[in-house]
């Protein structure tokens, strides 16, 4: 980690490569096995199922889960908030309405309270009639991981105090229509909460898929491009600066795969999927982005539909069901060690600028301009060719200067443009892209 020392120095050199960050804590596989049984031994935790038996269903699960942010706040001192939120919601799905209550552990930052990142998973199960809400529908990997990889979490970055606000919440209502997805995000509005990012994680657990191919390498990160906040004046705006590839959304997707990088010893590649879910699926980040919100869903590099969303069953050779043999829990360790580098590094960042303008029409130069960030040491230039959707160059600028950049030669034409800040430990927001009218 670099020190504010290190910073001052690297601030000489331009152009200035991101620094290595290999102090991961490490998740414990055999600790996430104990919590995703745990939860299957709850026999369901369908949406509709009892929210009242104390062995039995979503309300068990939901206690359980609610214990464990206890147990953890305890271990720290009291470090944890846990609290329930709920609200009622009609479907399809539940025709008959159902109360959906999500579970969350706040970890109150030092800096600006409104300042939150968010980690989160599922904690309902389903079989292959969505309806039923009788048989038992174990939910190992979909989203017992997911939930699992939320709690673990908490243990281990409850450990330091983070600038930012982190809230760790436990989901319900998913497999009946992203209900709570959608009433974590309007919570995150109703409480004036500057979300940072929300990390969604869904069926990360798992590394065999239908055909048998195994992939235990690499993680995949969803995210969307063109903004599901924005209206058609705003799209219009994006699409004529180029920034089709750069929202908020999208630049938390390269963040993810910059804490890959930053931790080697993690061992995932970050398989950063350009669009917002899987195809023709969806998961609880995306009532966040349709509020503005970042947020990604990580998932596992292969599935095996045979052990998700089916009724627990043998044909002839052919086993289904989403149980807990099914799954790969080192591997799930390593997924929740990247949640929680790239969770800590944006809880411990500044904010990234609200604003980046760029000027530079007819000219051989192009000049930055940026939106000064409270407590950034500095900031981090970045422009690629246009034909390109990484950064490939970057220079440091101090946070005493004016927040301002000419780049000499770099021809405003035939390169994008963006800027991240920079706290004096070296940890780095993502990146706000340049060229775009202030969000409305």
């Amino acid at each position: 980690m670099i020190k504010h020392s290190l910073l001052a120095a690297l601030l000489l050199a331009a152009p200035a490569a991101a620094h290595a960050r290999d102090e991961t804590p490490a998740a414990d596989p055999a600790r996430l096995k104990a919590d995703v049984a745990k939860l299957v031994s709850f026999g369901t935790r369908h949406t509709l199922s009892s929210a009242t038996d104390p062995k039995r269903g979503i309300g068990a699960a939901r206690t359980w889960g609610a214990s464990e942010f206890e147990r953890i706040s305890k271990a720290c001192g009291g470090c944890l908030t846990v609290s329930r939120i709920a609200d009622r919601f009609e479907g399809p799905r539940a025709p008959d309405g159902v109360i959906v209550e999500n579970v969350l552990a706040i970890q109150k930052g030092t800096g600006d309270p409104a300042d939150v990142v968010m980690i989160a998973g599922h904690i309902d199960s389903r079989v292959t009639d969505v309806m039923n809400f009788i048989a038992d529908a174990p939910g190992a990997n979909d989203d017992g991981s997911g939930t699992a990889l939320v709690i673990e979490a908490a243990r281990l970055l409850s450990k330091q105090k983070h600038r930012a606000t982190i809230v760790y919440a436990l989901l319900s209502g998913e497999e009946q229509g992203l209900w709570g997805g959608r009433l974590l995000a309007r919570h995150a509005k109703e409480q004036g909460w500057h979300v940072i990012a929300l990390l969604n994680n869904d069926i990360v657990g798992g590394t065999h898929g239908t055909d048998g191919t195994i992939v235990d390498n690499r993680v995949r990160v969803f995210s969307e491009g063109i903004r599901a906040s924005e209206d058609i004046a705003a799209q219009l705006a994006r699409r004529g600066i180029g920034g089709e590839d750069d929202g908020p959304s999208r630049a938390l997707a390269k963040a993810a795969i910059r804490a890959a990088t930053r931790a080697p010893t993690i061992g995932l590649e970050v398989l950063a999927v350009r669009r917002p879910d899987r195809f023709r699926r969806g998961g609880d980040h995306l009532p966040s982005l349709e509020l503005g919100y970042p947020a990604i869903r990580f998932t596992a590099g292969i599935e095996d539909y045979d052990h998700q969303h089916q009724d627990l069953r043998t044909e002839g050779a052919r086993k289904y069901g989403d149980t807990v043999d099914e799954m790969d829990f080192p591997y799930l360790a390593r997924v929740t060690a990247l949640n929680v580098a790239l969770a800590a590094e944006l809880a411990d960042a500044p904010p990234a600028p609200a604003t980046v303008s760029i000027d530079g029409a007819v000219s051989s130069d192009t000049t930055v301009r940026w939106t000064p960030v409270k407590d950034a040491a500095a900031y981090r230039v970045h422009w690629r060719r246009a034909d390109r959707s990484d950064w490939s160059d970057s220079r440091l600028v101090s946070s005493g200067l004016t927040p301002e950049l000419v780049l000499p030669g770099v021809i405003v034409d035939d390169n994008f443009f963006g800027v991240s800040a920079i706290s004096a430990d070296g940890s780095e927001s993502i990146v706000t892209f340049g060229g775009l009218p202030p969000a409305k």
